[in-house]
């Protein structure tokens, strides 16, 4: 009889777990339901009818949606497979679906420009130099404008913006269409986790400080 009871238990707790991961899942808005108006570039950098502020979001999600195992490697050619990558990745895949390559523009402005790569030591690095925050942050901090890194002004927050986190540079993700229940957008990230875009914008600040916030105007 307590056996039976066990093992009722545990496949209670099992579905429980199950409705909580799986099906449970909170409301989701947009920024209409805080009147707020959803920036669009005026550029269409690839000519595919899509504004590379929206490109730009589309391909991180595209890239949470294919879910890359975290693996932290170097990479002879500088690209990792499709099926793995890092925080850093999400990013210059999601300039790709924008017909942006990120890795050329870092390349190109690390060589024209190496003083401003404090990082790089003196040796520059095709293979990973695009592959790292703090890099991504000096090319950023240069070619992209710079925006508010207060959570509080939730309109300026807008889909396809990047965000650098911690005063070691040790993060970054893109901002999604989608908000909380307070009009705080949601992250597009990698950081090995299930949920790929999420609302973690508020955790990440709390766990690390957000140290950059970038709107990327294009060509």
């Amino acid at each position: 009889m307590i056996k039976r009871i066990s093992i009722l238990f545990i496949i209670v707790m099992i579905i429980g777990i199950i409705f909580i991961k799986f099906l449970y899942r909170p409301k989701v808005y947009s920024a209409s339901d805080f009147d707020i108006e959803t920036i669009t570039s005026p550029n269409d950098y690839d000519k595919d009818g899509i504004d590379d502020y929206t490109d730009i979001m589309l391909g991180a999600r595209m890239d949470a949606l294919n879910k890359p195992k975290y693996k932290s490697a170097y990479y002879a050619g500088g690209y990792p497979p499709d099926s793995e990558g890092v925080c850093t990745d999400v990013i210059w895949r999601a300039f790709k679906n924008a017909g942006y390559n990120l890795k050329d523009m870092i390349d190109l402005d690390i060589k024209n420009n190496p003083n401003d790569y404090p990082g790089l030591d003196g040796v520059p690095d095709s293979n990973i130099d695009f592959r790292r925050v703090r890099n991504l942050k000096v090319f950023f901090d240069k070619y992209a404008t710079s925006l508010t890194l207060d959570l509080k002004q939730i309109s300026a927050w807008q889909p396809g913006d990047i965000v650098i986190f911690g005063s070691s540079y040790t993060h970054i993700g893109i901002i999604s269409n989608k908000r909380n229940k307070d009009g705080i957008p949601y992250l597009i990230h990698n950081a090995g986790q299930f949920n790929r875009e999420e609302d973690a914008l508020e955790k990440w600040n709390k766990k690390s400080g957000i140290v950059g916030h970038y709107r990327y105007e294009g060509e």
